[in-house]
């Protein structure tokens, strides 16, 4: 029976080890949010490899615009427009507020990753948060703007903006007209500051970059978000 202990002991780990593996596939197959190689989807829950998904949809038009596909949502694709450094190739208006709320001004044609990221946003940060401080959602988001050729103010790089890889937004409005805007109720002291800081937090980890009022007077009235490709995934959150 001695002789036998030591076939028996790695016999015992490979049974182990295979259980293992079984339940890491499963694993992997239940949580596909996590794994960098799998497909974006808009029905999956945010994951370690979300950001990553997003930023890898910025640079693949076909991948990014079947997403959408797959989640049957209603989109215009707009034209390519620009050259070089200012090629936008991924402009798109959703039709309808399934994924994200109607925008003000309603031909804004931010890009498609970063289009995709707002649904996200707009499920899991904007609409919980609209609900838990005024006990509605919000119903139209306004805009300044997507797409816009120029380099960073004050820097030599070029914008997200100039790809439609970014869009600033300004103002939220509330399905009983309430507007709580960046310019007006950023300043702590009530529910609507709070609102905005709330979600400017929460947002980080989503977006490539999310710049506040917080970060400088060029911000003061609205949130600027992009889905920019960093080395080593690094994020901002300003």
């Amino acid at each position: 029976m001695k002789t036998l202990r030591p076939y028996l002991i790695w016999f015992a780990v490979a049974v182990l080890l295979t259980i293992g593996a079984i339940l890491g596939m499963q694993w992997v197959r239940d949580h596909p949010e996590h794994i960098p190689g799998t497909p974006f989807e808009l029905s999956h829950p945010q994951g370690w490899a979300t950001n990553r998904k997003l930023v890898a949809l910025a640079g693949d038009d076909s991948a990014c615009f079947a997403a959408f596909d797959r989640a049957e949502a209603g989109y215009l694709r707009r034209p390519a427009i620009g050259t070089g450094a200012c090629r936008a190739s991924q402009r798109m208006i959703l039709t309808g507020d399934r994924f994200v709320p109607t925008m003000r001004p309603a031909n804004v044609a931010p890009g498609c990753a970063v289009t995709a990221a707002m649904a996200l946003w707009n499920r899991d940060v904007v609409q919980p948060l609209a609900r838990k401080h005024f006990g509605q959602k919000v119903v139209e988001l306004e805009n300044l703007g997507s797409y816009n050729c120029r380099k960073i103010a004050g820097q030599p790089n070029q914008s997200q903006h100039s790809t439609a890889n970014a869009i600033d937004i300004s103002a939220f409005v509330l399905a009983d007209g309430t507007r709580i805007s960046l310019i007006n109720d950023w300043t702590p002291g009530d529910k609507r500051s709070e609102f905005l800081h709330e979600v400017r937090n929460e947002s980080c980890g989503l977006f490539s970059t999310i710049l506040s009022p917080d970060y400088n007077r060029a911000h003061a009235d609205h949130f600027h978000i992009d889905m920019a490709a960093r080395t080593a995934g690094w994020t901002v959150c300003r």
